[in-house]
């Protein structure tokens, strides 16, 4: 079997007009990275800028799409709700509702886009037009308020292992809203299954000086896109120092590592499938471990 990866450059990154049904969009552009032109089954992962004023028109998916805002203000319209996606915003769009972008601000804005599974281009991209949708008044992203339940906000502060006392969440702590610390790595979910997420997740992914993850694979895609800080990460054997802006996808059975210098390196990851409740990970020293006591037993 050959596993695949890929990383692209921050310095790579190239704006291109949509194509397709919104191919008429106003004011925006996009940057694909992992799409139908990669080895990606699952994964749909890029960049999108839209200028002051910007329209995406009213459209359905046949795939579940994941926006990350990292500059600027989107707003999500879908029927009788439009949110407000600033900074660290991010919100989940399920599979067949209508909705349309916009920015009413008047500076760009740039956000992620996920994809999944991979838009098919011979298939329009699995995109249609519908009616438009109409235009409500914009609200703030509120996680704590069930009316925008398939939005949120993340901030340094949620990534702060002591920032966690009841009175200084956004919602209530629990089991599923906890910040989970390990190995000097802190990971908050952001979309996933209390979004409504059914094909994949999103997650902010935090290492403190020298945190690592040992060598390990996964049965399903994930994608990473640096955001501060720097981390060397190995990808099938070959070594890249990541930094800002460069984005890396990890295909099934790829063996991948992490490993942090002196700083601290924050990055979003997307997994599609989302991870099963078990053997998620496969830790290469575990399965050494077992293959050195069969060699011991035989001997």
């Amino acid at each position: 079997m050959t596993t695949h990866h890929l990383v692209r450059r921050a310095a790579d990154l190239t704006w291109s007009p949509p194509v397709g049904p919104l191919a008429d969009s106003a004011g925006l552009e996009q940057w694909s990275v992992v799409d139908a032109s990669t080895p990606a089954v699952h994964t749909g992962f890029g960049l999108a800028r839209l200028a002051p004023g910007g329209r995406v028109p009213s459209h359905v998916h046949s795939y579940e799409e994941s926006v990350y805002v990292t500059d600027g203000q989107l707003v999500v319209q879908t029927p009788g709700e439009a949110v407000r996606l600033g900074p660290g915003g991010y919100g989940l769009i399920p599979i067949g509702v209508p909705h349309s972008l916009r920015n009413e601000d008047d500076a760009e804005t740039r956000f992620v886009r996920v994809s999944v599974p991979v838009p098919r281009p011979e298939h329009d991209h699995d995109t249609q037009r519908v009616p438009d949708v109409g235009e409500t008044a914009a609200v703030d992203a509120d996680v704590r308020d069930p009316r925008t339940r398939r939005y949120g906000r993340i901030t340094e502060a949620h990534m702060d292992a002591r920032q966690q006392s009841q009175e200084l969440l956004d919602v209530s702590a629990s089991m599923r809203t906890a910040l989970l610390v390990y190995s000097g790595i802190t990971l908050k979910m952001m979309v996933d299954s209390d979004l409504g997420a059914v094909l994949s997740s999103m997650f902010m992914v935090q290492y403190e000086p020298h945190g690592a993850a040992g060598l390990h694979d996964h049965p399903l895609e994930e994608t990473y896109l640096i955001l501060d800080g720097t981390v060397e990460a190995t990808f099938d054997g070959e070594v890249y120092q990541l930094e800002p802006g460069d984005v890396a996808w990890a295909g099934v059975g790829c063996q991948h590592s992490f490993r942090n210098g002196d700083g601290v390196v924050r990055w979003l990851e997307t997994q599609a499938p989302p991870l099963p409740p078990r053997h998620g990970y496969r830790f290469a020293r575990d399965w050494d471990y077992l293959r050195s006591r069969l060699e011991g037993d035989a001997r």
